[in-house]
């Protein structure tokens, strides 16, 4: 799976994450065409190589030729978008990062997305710098998106509401549930355009997973940093797992004093806010007492409602959570007709190989009750027709 891994040391922007795929070998001639389909009037762009700190990259220009400001609602946003000439898989994608900045607007302003005005996200170059990065990775194949933790930098920054804190409002919003730091007192260093490319395109936040890179690309930003080079790199290569891999969050809670009545209750809650699963390890502690050690695994946008709801939920005093990156299989689901019926089965692929066939619980029992045979009956009829199905499927 072609995958970018944005490293984003000196934090993100949208010139920056275009600058970066073209440093990474998107065609800027192709992107400026693309653009063009969008049938907005007033600029141009363009690209130089820079260096920063030593370091060679790419610097992406929108000259805006109106110096006035426009701002815009996300209706005029959808109308530049679903009126341009731009495939509907691009309008669609740039139409989600933009409606994830009016989400983001919206509760910071406590209005709707109907009533958000952008402001400077609203004007021309931000209209091309998130079209322009969402066609960039297109022109790359680019099939999934993974990011670093943000470098959001520290400060003040002047903005259409006034002075602001650095990471600015939109900025935290857009990167809540993201791992985020700031290093130095270098200002803003992720723009709002910048989270809201990630908080919408990024799958996970980690350290650089297994890829078989082929390209790297460095996006430069306006300004000269003391501390690092003002710079953001892209990571374009194929996944080194041959498999689907990701990263997620671990919490655990060791409970020696809990209503054993409370377990259940507590793995539901934890579901409905995300988890993706729940179990009980028995465990014993200091002076021999016999204890639980619950697990949870989510997705690290789901952490902080986790983390609340074991507090609410269970009898803990302490939540320990730690990111790790896990292999899974490909998987796709399937329905087989066997002599009790249909049977809903899932498949696992490793490196094109099926290694797992697993029919489903509920379709089972719903089918084993039904026609009056013993469950194992249902699940090696549903195996053994997913087998020969897949079999007939490999026959030329």
């Amino acid at each position: 799976m072609r995958t970018a891994y944005f490293d984003c040391f000196s934090g993100i922007s949208g010139d920056m994450t275009i600058g970066a795929l073209l440093d990474a070998g998107a065609s800027f001639e192709e992107l400026r065409l693309q653009l063009a389909g969008l049938n907005v009037l007033g600029y141009e762009v363009a690209s130089e190589k820079v260096t920063k700190q030593g370091i060679a990259g790419t610097k992406f220009h929108v000259h805006v030729h109106d110096a006035g400001t426009q701002h815009r609602r996300m209706r005029d946003i959808e109308a530049i978008l679903h009126g341009s000439g731009l495939a509907s898989h691009i309008q669609d994608r740039a139409l989600e990062v933009f409606t994830r900045l009016a989400e983001a607007e919206a509760i910071i302003h406590h209005t709707t997305i109907d009533q958000v005005h952008f402001h400077e996200v609203g004007a021309i170059d931000s209209i091309v710098d998130i079209t322009g990065a969402v066609i960039g990775l297109d022109l790359l194949g680019v099939q999934r998106v993974l990011a670093s933790a943000v470098n959001v930098g520290s400060g003040f920054v002047r903005a259409a509401h006034g002075v602001l804190p650095v990471p600015g409002p939109a900025t935290a919003e857009l990167l809540k549930g993201a791992p985020t730091y700031a290093r130095g007192n270098d200002g803003e260093l992720t723009t709002p355009t910048g989270a809201a490319l990630l908080a919408t395109l990024a799958e996970s936040f980690g350290p650089l997973p297994h890829l078989r890179v082929g390209r790297i690309g460095y996006g430069a930003g306006t300004k000269d940093l003391p501390h690092a080079p003002n710079l953001l790199r892209v990571f374009i290569g194929e996944d080194g797992t041959r498999g689907d891999a990701d990263m997620i969050t671990v919490l655990e809670a060791n409970l020696d004093d809990m209503n054993p009545e409370w377990f259940e209750y507590a793995q539901e809650q934890l579901f409905a806010q995300g988890a993706l699963d729940v179990f009980y390890t028995p465990i014993f502690m200091k002076k021999n007492r016999p204890a639980t050690k619950l697990t949870v695994l989510c997705e690290s946008g789901h952490v902080d409602a986790i983390v609340d709801t074991l507090f609410h939920n269970t009898s803990t005093f302490g939540v320990r959570t730690y990111e790790v990156r896990r292999q899974k299989l490909q998987r796709f689901s399937q329905t087989v007709d066997t002599p009790f019926g249909p049977i809903a089965v899932k498949v696992g692929q490793w490196r094109g190989q099926v290694v797992q066939i697993s029919p489903e619980y509920e379709s089972c029992r719903q089918s084993a009750r039904r026609c009056g045979v013993p469950l194992k009956e249902i699940y090696r009829a549903a195996e053994a027709q997913a087998r020969a199905q897949l079999e007939a499927r490999r026959q030329p």
